[in-house]
């Protein structure tokens, strides 16, 4: 339902979701929102509707439905071609003087019909409709009617439908309308029959009823709501044109009066009232249940006149082929007027239009030069440094590409065919030439030729990028063996283990590692995938799942042995170190096998290291300058002895190096 927005003085409309897919009721919501009766359900689900209901009315209910049923099969089977919807239209209510029954066509659509029972040949004495009488509304096609004028294949339909109708139940009233006399009405501002079709219920439709209901519900809510604004309210678009489907839009234009706007801006009105009534289009949805889109285009006065001036052909369009069902007395006119021929387009309109024509073909042009500059290079050029990234080169400018693809590719791992490279070298020459304007144009053979050789080249890339893939992958399984035994050694040699024979060497780190609880059970399992990921590499028996596994459980398997060597070697180096204090001042002394490294301030940020070498006194001679970088490589090198003295010949040349106030720190 439309509602307004709480605390909103303009009473501006907000769509309510439907909670499910079917349609929600409230006839007194409905009817105060659009000042007609509330759109009945369809026949469908009057199934939804029946256990609601008492239970006598539950198999009247059904009753009619049965009915109801067999009269749609009945019609259809005879007039299929014709027949473009069947409702059920709303019970009898009180009649006002001057005005037709409900339930009932406006005199001036009612069928000319023999004399029923109990009533005069004139017409002039109606009886009183029965009580149980069904009144049933069938919407017929005439739009290809030739043999006979419209008025006589109305007779003769509603005499014939009437006739299928009785013989089911003498209860059922048929009123038969041809479509146009639909569109007539609304030519001549009558518009009961569509508040009639509104308020009625499906019981066969192809589109049209549909639309109808839902147009008539939108457009009461927009008037009740806009009415001072709201100049034509028109259907349009293929349900006119009879070339609409079951899916079709239901194409509705509306023009709003701008022409007294003073508080804001004619564009602001328009994005204002047009946000607004889409809205109001979503709830006229659900309170009818019709799925098919509202396309609704909203057109200020002053713009729709421009257009009609300009020659706009959708303007023309739309007024040749729209049904108003509203209009102030402006929409009809102007269509008046255009089938008169009243309405012609300008000089200058008639000039737009016709330069209109170069104006795209020089955009289609630019187009192919865009798709031969930019579009196809990038397409082919992008994947190519891709596969050259993956195979561990950085990528080359796209004029090195080529070069780089035919080098590493085709010479070398012999991956890739010398055509796919001229493929890649013609796509880089023609946006060259295009970009320095040695080429003008490219025409659409050649355009299609390069999507072809584009689309070849693409998919021989993707199967060399797989190629890599594999050749990385096995690299990888080798790499990770070759870094896992590595880490292995080093382990055990920080345990004073040096040599190892490789068929022992698993067993020895289970002994020495796992077993004295110097690295966790679950490493060795680790170090056993791994070997068994190298057997199947080289029986050619790899998968893409152990490879991954090997992937995650070798890096926690390197970094905990590397943690475990970073560890003992930092002990060892701490046993090496010698802490000394100078005035205000910490220094340090690395003993190795044969230097000695100096540092005289631990705490500078740029330290300045030192070089020694070592006596056989065990003092320090030939002090020379050194580096960080000299000191991180000779303790990744040198042996560290496994205890460190300090003999007087060290002490006196500590004094040298940092004054006769050093102090050397025990437990630092």
């Amino acid at each position: 339902m439309a509602k307004k927005k709480p605390g909103s003085g303009k009473g501006e409309y907000k769509a309510t979701p439907a909670a499910d897919a079917k349609p929600k009721y409230d006839a007194s919501e409905i009817e105060k929102a659009t000042g007609i009766s509330s759109p009945a359900p369809s026949i469908d689900e009057f199934e939804l509707l029946a256990p609601k209901l008492p239970k006598d009315a539950q198999e009247k209910l059904r009753d009619i439905k049965t009915k109801l049923e067999k009269f749609r099969e009945a019609i259809l089977a005879k007039f299929d071609k014709y027949i473009m919807g069947i409702a059920l239209l709303p019970p009898p209510m009180p009649q006002q003087p001057g005005m037709f029954a409900p339930g009932q066509l406006p005199p001036t659509l009612q069928p000319q019909m023999q004399p029923q029972p109990g009533e005069t040949a004139d017409g002039a004495a109606q009886p009183p409709q029965p009580p149980d009488q069904v009144n049933i509304i069938v919407l017929i096609d005439d739009s290809d009617s030739k043999k006979m004028t419209k008025d006589e294949l109305k007779t003769k339909l509603s005499t014939i439908i009437q006739g299928m109708a009785s013989e089911i139940d003498k209860k059922l009233a048929i009123q038969c309308i041809i479509l146009t006399e639909v569109w007539q009405s609304c030519y001549d501002a009558k518009y009961d029959v569509l508040q009639l079709i509104a308020s009625s219920a499906p019981v066969y439709d192809t589109g049209m009823l549909a639309a109808l209901r839902i147009s008539e519900i939108h457009k009461q809510m927009v008037i009740r709501k806009f009415e001072r604004y709201i100049v034509s309210y028109v259907l349009a678009g293929s349900l006119i044109q009879g070339r609409a489907t079951d899916k079709s839009d239901i194409d509705v234009f509306i023009v709003v009066d701008d022409t007294d706007v003073k508080r804001m801006s004619r564009i602001e009105l328009k994005d204002k009232l047009r946000a607004i009534i889409i809205g109001m289009g979503i709830e006229a949805g659900e309170m009818t249940g019709v799925r098919n889109k509202l396309n609704i285009q909203v057109y200020i006065l002053t713009d729709f006149w421009e257009s009609i001036k300009d020659a706009n052909p959708i303007i023309f369009t739309f007024l040749r082929d729209g049904v108003p069902l509203y209009d102030r007395g402006i929409f009809m006119p102007w269509k008046q007027l255009l089938q008169m021929g009243r309405i012609k387009p300008s000089s200058e309109a008639i000039e737009l239009y016709m330069s209109s024509g170069e104006q795209l073909l020089e955009r289609v042009r630019f187009k192919l030069r865009e798709i031969g500059m930019e579009d196809l290079f990038w397409a082919i050029i992008t994947p190519t440094q891709a596969a050259i990234m993956l195979y561990g080169i950085p990528p080359p400018t796209p004029k090195e590409t080529p070069e780089v693809v035919r080098e590493i590719f085709v010479k070398n791992s012999k991956l890739l065919e010398e055509a796919f490279v001229t493929t890649l070298e013609m796509v880089i020459r023609m946006r060259k030439e295009l970009e320095h304007g040695d080429r003008k144009d490219v025409s659409g053979a050649e355009i299609d030729k390069l999507l072809a050789d584009c689309d070849k080249y693409l998919k021989r890339i993707g199967k060399l990028f797989k190629e890599i893939q594999e050749i990385k992958e096995e690299e990888g399984i080798i790499r990770i063996y070759d870094t896992a035994v590595t880490m292995i050694r080093d382990a055990l040699k920080a345990e004073g283990i040096e040599k190892v024979d490789d068929a022992e060497l698993v067993s020895t780190f289970e002994n020495e590692m796992i077993s004295k609880n110097k690295i966790a059970a679950k490493h060795l399992r680790a170090l056993n995938g791994i070997i068994k990921v190298k057997k199947d590499y080289e029986a050619k028996k790899l998968n893409k799942a152990d490879i991954e596994k090997v992937k995650k459980d070798s890096g926690e398997f390197v970094a905990a042995l590397l943690e475990y060597v970073q560890r003992k070697r930092g002990r060892e180096i701490e046993r090496a170190k010698i802490r000394v204090k100078h005035g205000s001042k910490y220094g340090e002394v690395i003993i190795l096998e044969s230097d000695a490294f100096i540092i005289r301030d631990v705490d500078q940020p740029q330290k300045e290291v030192s070089k020694a070498k070592l006596t056989e006194e065990g003092g320090l001679a030939a002090v020379t300058d050194s580096s960080t970088e000299e000191l991180e490589s000779a303790l990744a090198k040198m042996a560290i002895p496994p205890k460190t003295f300090i003999k007087e010949r060290l002490f006196e040349d500590l004094k040298k190096i940092f004054g006769n106030d050093v102090e050397i720190l025990v437990n630092y």
